[in-house]
C-alpha cells in the first residue's frame, strides 16, 4: 500500500486546484514582464498544436538554458537511438535555446503550470514513456501525476546545493514523499548524493556532472570571420554571463586596464539579453563608449566596451577572446558554468560566489586552471597578468583542459544507469515494427 502524502503536499494540490481561475491574472502578469511567449500561452494550460509522435517518447525536462544545455549531448546519443524526445522548460530564452541548438525533430514545449488539470492535460497528450529530470526542478503535481500513470521517473545530473538542503531539511517529509516517485537518482557528486540520500532518496548513484561533458557551442563561421576582422590587433576580454552589479565592476576594470592596453575591448555578454539596453546606458553615462549588438552595431576603433545582448552567441564571442571572466561571480549569484569556455581555449578568471559549480571551480583552481579575483582590485590584477604573459596563459588553459578532460565521464555513466529504461523502450519499437 502507498504512504500517504504528507499533509503539506495535500494542501499543495488543493491549492494549485483553486488557483486555477487566477491563471489569467498571472498569465496576463508574466506576458506584461515578457516572461512569456504569447503565440504558446497555451501550453502553460497543459495544451499544444503539437502532435505526438508514435511509438515511444522520452520527456526530459530543465528548469532553464543551463539545465537544457546540459543534456544536450545526451539528446544527441538518445536520438541516435531512433528514440523521439519531448524537451519542457520554463522559460523563453531556453526555448529559443532549444530552438537555435537542437535539431527539429527534438520536440520543446514549455511545461505546465503545476495544478493537476493543466499537469493532467499535458501527460495525456503527450503520454510519455520515460520521464528525466535535470538537477532539482521538482514541481510536486508533475511528480505526483506522473507516478500515478506508473511513468518510470529518473533524476539525473541531480544537484542538491548547500543553500537548498537545509531548507528541504526543514521539511524532510515533503521532499522525501516527491524522491520517493524517482526510480533512481543520478547525482552530480558524492556531495549532491550524500545530500539526497539524507532527504529520502533511494537508490542514488554518483554519475558525475553532464555539463561537463557538453559539447562546444558552435558559431557562425562567416560572423567570427567578420567580428575577428573588427578587432584584428586589440586585446579582448569577454565577460560571459554577467548578472546586475558585476557591470558596474566591469566598467571600472576595463578603465583600470585600459590605462596599460590602450586599444583594450571589453565585450559583456548578459545572462539575460532584455538588460543590454540598460547596460549600454550604464556604460555611456560612466564616459565609455559602448556598442549594442542587438541593435547590429559592430565593435569598430573607438568601441570600448561591445554588450553582446543576444541569444546563443557565447561560443562565437569565447573564440574570439583568449580570457574569459565568468559571470554571476563577483555577485553572490553563485557562478556560471566554466565548461564550454575552456573547450574552446579561454583562460578562465571568476569571482569569489561560484557554488553552484564549486566542486568543478575548485578543481579548476586547484590545478592553476582558473584564476579566482576576490575584489575588483583583484580582477584587474588577474585579468592584466593574463594579457601581460601570453606564456602563463597557455599554461593555465593547458591546465584547465586536463581537469575538464579528468572530469568527464558523466555522459556514458548516466547512459549505463539509463540502460534497463532504454531497452525497454528499443524492445517497445521493435515489438510494433514487427
Amino acid at each position: 500500500m502507498a504512504n500517504p502524502l504528507p499533509m503539506t503536499l495535500r494542501v499543495y494540490r488543493k491549492l494549485s486546484f483553486a488557483m486555477v481561475p487566477l491563471a489569467p491574472a498571472l498569465i496576463k502578469r508574466r506576458l506584461r514582464l515578457g516572461k512569456e511567449d504569447p503565440a504558446r500561452i497555451d501550453e502553460r494550460r497543459g495544451l499544444s498544436r503539437d502532435v505526438r509522435p508514435a511509438g515511444p517518447l522520452v520527456w526530459i525536462h530543465g528548469a532553464s538554458v543551463g539545465e537544457v544545455l546540459a543534456a544536450a549531448a545526451l539528446i544527441e546519443k538518445l536520438r541516435e537511438l531512433n528514440l523521439r524526445i519531448l524537451v519542457t522548460s520554463g522559460t523563453v530564452t531556453s526555448a529559443a535555446i532549444v530552438a537555435k541548438r537542437f535539431p527539429p525533430d527534438v520536440i520543446h514545449q514549455y511545461v505546465p503550470y503545476d495544478s493537476p488539470r493543466f499537469v493532467a492535460r499535458f501527460l495525456d497528450h503527450w503520454r510519455p514513456s520515460l520521464a528525466l529530470f535535470i538537477e532539482s526542478d521538482l514541481w510536486p503535481n508533475l511528480i505526483l501525476a506522473g507516478a500515478a500513470r506508473r511513468l518510470p521517473m529518473v533524476l539525473i545530473n541531480g544537484r542538491m546545493s548547500h543553500r537548498s538542503f537545509p531548507r528541504w531539511r526543514r521539511v524532510s517529509g515533503t521532499i522525501s514523499a516527491l524522491l520517493d516517485k524517482f526510480d533512481i537518482c543520478l547525482a552530480q557528486s558524492r556531495a549532491d548524493a550524500d545530500r539526497f540520500s539524507a532527504l529520502g532518496a533511494h537508490n542514488v548513484v554518483t554519475t558525475g556532472n553532464l555539463k561537463l561533458d557538453v559539447p562546444a557551442p558552435p558559431a557562425d563561421a562567416a560572423k567570427l570571420d567578420w567580428l575577428m576582422s573588427m578587432t584584428r590587433g586589440r586585446p579582448v576580454i569577454v565577460a560571459a554571463s554577467t548578472h546586475p552589479g558585476e557591470e558596474e565592476m566591469l566598467v571600472e576594470a576595463h578603465r583600470a586596464l585600459s590605462g596599460f592596453f590602450p586599444s583594450l575591448l571589453t565585450v559583456i555578454v548578459p545572462r539575460h539579453p532584455d538588460r543590454g539596453v540598460a547596460i549600454a546606458r550604464m556604460i555611456a553615462a560612466s564616459g565609455l563608449r559602448p556598442a549594442l549588438r542587438s541593435r547590429e552595431e559592430l565593435p569598430v576603433a573607438t568601441t570600448d566596451i561591445y554588450v553582446a545582448d543576444t541569444m546563443g552567441e557565447l561560443g562565437l564571442f569565447y573564440r574570439l577572446a583568449p580570457i574569459v571572466f565568468m559571470g554571476g561571480s563577483l555577485v553572490a549569484h553563485g557562478g556560471q558554468n566554466p565548461i564550454e569556455a575552456v573547450k574552446l581555449g579561454a583562460a578562465i578568471v571568476h569571482g569569489p560566489h561560484v557554488f553552484n559549480f564549486s566542486d568543478v571551480y575548485e578543481a579548476l583552481d586547484g590545478a592553476r586552471g582558473a584564476r579566482r579575483a576576490e575584489s575588483l582590485e583583484a580582477l584587474v590584477k588577474q585579468l592584466g597578468q593574463l594579457m601581460s604573459d601570453p606564456a602563463a596563459r597557455e599554461n593555465q588553459v593547458r591546465a584547465s583542459t586536463r581537469v575538464v578532460e579528468e572530469l568527464g565521464g558523466a555522459l556514458e555513466r548516466t547512459l549505463a544507469a539509463l540502460e534497463p529504461y532504454l531497452l525497454q523502450l528499443r524492445l517497445e519499437m521493435g515489438a510494433a515494427n514487427a
